[in-house]
């Protein structure tokens, strides 16, 4: 009898097809509703699942067979490893590839928010654009500004680089100094406070935890520059929503740009789509053609590699 597998959003279906070889797989068809990984799990010998969907020490508990549990994505904080190790249960996600696609939309979602990018667009869709006015939406100019970067992992790092491109003094805030880092591209390590400060755009890269939810409220927006931008393509609790509404709304800081929000998805009626100096993506940080594919053939030598008993390719820190 082949393992049983649930892949609870679709993925391209020569993956599919691949692990169907070894596997019975079954795919949650629509990523319109949330998958019943609940229901599901409890026959079943492995787990594919991306970061809306928790998994959690009582669903593991109902699932006697299960092998491994791999997320689709760098972020894994929905899935609860210390407690998947104490059951021997592997974790993995698929890191490392979506670093350069990520930096690739944080530098999208910056130039954008810089450059009224979205702003222009609608106002030539309005058709406002009746005669040429040397004096609107002007932006704020990006090279020879100051970058600040929070979270300076693979991701954080790859930003850096194309920030030197644009001419950028690149400052960032980590836990732990990447002093290579900072001899290779010549960055600067600061505290989150002269970080905030200091920089002209201020982008968020770390990892959601209990001590990231809410790393930027309203203190740490009050310590912005008037004309700074913030970015956020981490996770959407890392800042306080209520407080980035307030900080645009009044003034505070020029702009900001998420591609995750809080909550996700974001509600129609949240305050925050009733303004204009906000752009907000429906989470396409990695959303290529190459790198979905590549994350989702990543996922798949996890789950193939867990039930074989095999160590993952890409295994979580916490249950190697």
């Amino acid at each position: 009898m082949k393992p049983k597998i649930f892949i609870s959003r679709p993925i391209p279906d020569t993956v599919v097809n691949r692990l169907a070889e070894v596997c019975e797989v079954d795919m949650w068809p629509t990523s319109q509703t949330l998958p019943p990984i609940g229901e599901k799990i409890f026959n079943l010998d492995g787990l594919m699942t991306y970061g809306h969907e928790s998994v959690t020490a009582d669903m593991m508990d109902r699932a006697p067979n299960l092998k491994v549990i791999t997320a689709v994505g760098v972020g894994y904080d929905h899935i609860d490893a210390i407690e998947a190790k104490k059951r021997k249960i592997s974790v993995g996600n698929t890191p490392d590839v979506l670093s350069d696609t990520t930096a690739d939309m944080t530098f999208a979602l910056l130039l954008s928010a810089a450059r009224n990018v979205i702003r222009g667009n609608t106002f030539v869709q309005n058709e406002e654009w009746s005669y040429y006015d040397p004096n609107i939406l002007w932006g704020q100019e990006v090279h020879h500004s100051t970058i600040g970067i929070v979270g300076m992992g693979r991701i954080g790092y790859s930003v850096a680089k194309r920030a030197l491109g644009f001419d950028m003094r690149v400052l960032y805030n980590k836990r732990t100094r990447r002093l290579d880092w900072e001899a290779d591209l010549g960055i600067e390590h600061v505290e989150l406070d002269e970080l905030l400060k200091m920089s002209d755009f201020v982008t968020l890269h770390p990892p959601m935890s209990s001590e990231t939810y809410h790393l930027i409220g309203e203190r740490e927006l009050g310590l912005m520059k008037s004309n700074a931008i913030l970015v956020n393509i981490a996770r959407g609790p890392i800042v306080d929503s209520q407080a980035l509404y307030r900080a645009l709304k009044d003034g505070q800081i020029a702009g900001a740009a998420l591609d995750v929000t809080e909550p996700e998805p974001i509600n129609a009626d949240h305050l925050l789509l009733t303004l204009d100096n906000l752009i907000i993506c429906p989470h396409l940080g990695s959303a290529t053609h190459q790198t979905r594919m590549k994350m989702a053939n990543m996922a798949a030598d996890n789950i193939l590699a867990g039930l074989k008993g095999e160590p993952l390719p890409y295994e979580v820190i916490e249950t190697r």
